[in-house]
């Protein structure tokens, strides 16, 4: 089957066809950097960095390009508000993103271009779209795009321009009396006291917002690109203001298909600092390994509100140690297994769990269904749990791990987890609790076990043997 992506544009379902057979050209607006990212941040760069592991684990290559967006009034006022210059802000928390996007082991882009960079680009387009009649100076260096110039205006959003006439205020700025049409967004603007500022033919100023990302993406992907991805707040009016610049200057449609991940929700309300329910990344990897916040975010489809709760992330706690737990298993007996070819019936088990990959595969083929995918894992560990032995052969048990780890890391989980090492007196009491049941000194094995609860080890009495894991 296909790969089916929902676009925003047409709003359907549409079959995915490259622009460049085997190659994926993808866009994803990245954070603005004045702060730590909080779990809002997240849901954007958790999905679509498993849709790009999707892409590429159906052979195709992924030129995979996400902006960090350098300049901009928050980043100004934290600057003033420290006493530096606005690039130590924004290197600052570019640096902690990037340890929070390895935490939740989001694969580094192909190129993460920051706005200040790109500068030349930017003044480039603005000319062009000038030249063209799409664009025009104030009196006061103000660049404006002329939004009724771009007959298309609104096909992404679906709104009517003569609905959006003076009633929007996210379309609004100061100085509108400067404008021809109240609709028309800045492109350019003149610098204030205290701000970073560039030299144009128009002003000393920095450019508008929308620019920004028209230009990176042209300079890193062209001016075609296959896919472009956001947050759903993004459409309106960042992402309808994209199309127009792009296609103004370049005469070429931008993007084929546009997607976007819904709103995420903390307790069913909306996260906001002033309703005290605001969660940097930071803060929940204080409380839970980032891989399940990870496992949280894939539970819902990418379209579907995803509601943050403190119930609903134990939940997705328990659901990936599922599988930790199941990977452990198997790499317990593979330490014993026998080192022999499957025999047939394993050869016939093997056949039969590379069906739930068949499962996987349709539910990820049908817009990135991650919700169903995880549940075609699930149900893989229930077999797998079922038909590994402790007298299974080497080749069978290997094969069932590497099918449960493909699939996970599809999905950017990390199952195969570094097998941590014990400090040499907790391997003592381990050894010494096992003679002590030997010796049927019940008594001092449970004072062991008790002493390695208490150090933050916990054992498990199996058929195959002792196994522990840290509490």
């Amino acid at each position: 089957m296909s790969i089916q992506i929902y676009n925003t544009l047409s709003k359907r379902k549409e079959e995915f066809k490259p622009l460049e057979p085997g190659k994926v050209k993808m866009y994803v607006c990245g954070p603005t950097v004045y702060n730590l990212i909080h779990i809002g941040n997240a849901r954007p760069m958790i999905v679509f960095d498993t849709v790009r592991r999707y892409m590429e684990y159906k052979g195709y290559e992924v030129n995979y390009v996400s902006n960090f967006t350098d300049v901009d009034d928050k980043i100004i006022k934290k600057a003033n508000e420290e006493g530096v210059e606005p690039s130590v802000i924004s290197e600052r928390y570019i640096a902690e993103c990037k340890k929070d996007m390895e935490g939740m082991n989001i694969k580094p882009a192909t190129k993460n271009p920051k706005a200040t960079e790109e500068i030349g680009g930017m003044l480039d387009m603005i000319r062009t779209l000038i030249d063209k009649g799409h664009a025009y100076p104030a009196a006061d260096g103000t660049v404006y795009f002329r939004t009724r110039s771009f007959k298309d205006y609104g096909k992404l959003s679906h709104k009517n321009l003569d609905d959006l006439q003076g009633g929007n205020r996210s379309l609004l700025v100061s100085g509108e009396d400067q404008k021809e049409d109240p609709l028309d967004f800045v492109l350019w603007k003149p610098k204030k006291e205290g701000e970073p500022y560039w030299d144009s033919c128009w002003c000393q100023g920095r450019p508008g917002w929308h620019i920004e990302c028209s230009v990176m993406s042209k300079r890193y992907l062209g001016e075609e690109i296959d896919i472009h991805a956001g947050g759903e707040d993004l459409i309106f009016p960042h992402h309808e203001n994209e199309i127009a610049q792009s296609e103004a200057a370049n005469d070429k449609p931008f993007a084929r298909y546009w997607m976007h991940n819904a709103f995420l929700n903390i307790d069913n309300r909306k996260m906001s600092k002033s309703l005290g329910n605001f969660f940097t990344v930071r803060e929940i990897s204080e409380k839970y390994d980032l891989q399940v916040l990870r496992f949280f975010m894939l539970s819902a489809h990418y379209r579907s509100p995803l509601n943050f709760s403190a119930d609903l992330m134990e939940a997705a706690k328990n659901g990936y140690e599922r599988i930790v737990t199941s990977v452990d298993n198997l790499k317990f007996l593979l330490e014993k297994a026998a080192d022999a070819e499957k025999s047939e019936e394993e050869k016939q088990l093997v056949t039969e769990a590379q069906g739930f990959e068949t499962k996987f595969d349709e539910a990820m083929d049908d817009d990135f269904n991650t919700a169903d995918a995880l549940a075609a894992i699930f149900e893989l560990v229930k077999f797998v749990n079922s038909n590994a032995k402790a007298d299974s052969s080497k080749a069978f048990l290997e094969a069932l791990k590497q099918e449960i780890v493909t699939l996970s890391d599809i999905c950017g989980l990390i199952v195969d987890k570094k097998a941590e090492m014990l400090d040499s007196d907790i391997e003592a009491l381990i050894e010494e609790r096992q003679a002590a049941r030997k010796a049927k000194n019940f008594a001092r094995a449970d004072e062991i076990r008790d002493e390695l609860l208490a150090k933050g080890i916990v054992l498990e009495d199996t058929r195959e043997g002792v196994k522990w894991k840290r509490a």
